[in-house]
């Protein structure tokens, strides 16, 4: 078979294209913000566009869950606050009731319904909601990033597949 410059090209950008996992970088990025916020907890939530609903979409937390937050954001209402707010939220902790102290601030993606990547473990204050408030707006841009880099690695591997055959 004759070497083919276009197979190559086509070949090396999709497999730099492909190297991007859109669960891995929500992981990483939870990981990141809990570091960041120096917790050991922190993910994504979604709210649907009218805003009724709230939805864990990616939580990291440590092994064994010891402070209970996967079980404690199902049932303390905060999903529901979540829902209904339009800007950064933040919950004292309270280790007496249960409270861990949690803080989530609303995600830039234009292409997805509400996002807000979150916090807790700890109190927080308002240095922590502001730097909470930056890493989302750049844990945005990756969301977007990798959800344009997975649609053009679709379109690609399109052309590829309907490109003519060469002599």
């Amino acid at each position: 078979m004759p070497y083919n410059r276009v197979d190559v090209a086509m070949r090396e950008l999709l497999l730099v294209f492909s190297c991007l996992e859109a669960g891995e970088l929500a992981d990483l990025l939870a990981r990141t913000a809990a570091a960041v916020a120096g917790t050991a907890y922190a993910g994504f939530v979604l709210v649907d566009a009218m805003r009724r609903e709230a939805r864990p979409v990616h939580t990291h937390a440590p092994p064994g869950d010891p402070l209970g937050l996967r079980r404690w954001l199902a049932e303390s209402g905060v999903l529901k606050e979540l829902a209904g707010c339009p800007a950064a939220l933040r919950r004292p902790g309270d280790a007496s009731v249960g409270e861990p102290g949690f803080l989530a601030a609303p995600v830039p993606v234009a292409a997805r319904d509400h996002t807000f990547v979150w916090v807790a473990g700890r109190g927080f204050c308002d240095g922590d909601e502001h730097l909470l408030g930056r890493f989302a707006t750049a844990a945005g841009r990756a969301l977007e990033a990798a959800s344009g880099v997975e649609a053009a690695t679709r379109l690609l591997r399109g052309v590829r597949a309907f490109r003519p055959a060469q002599p």
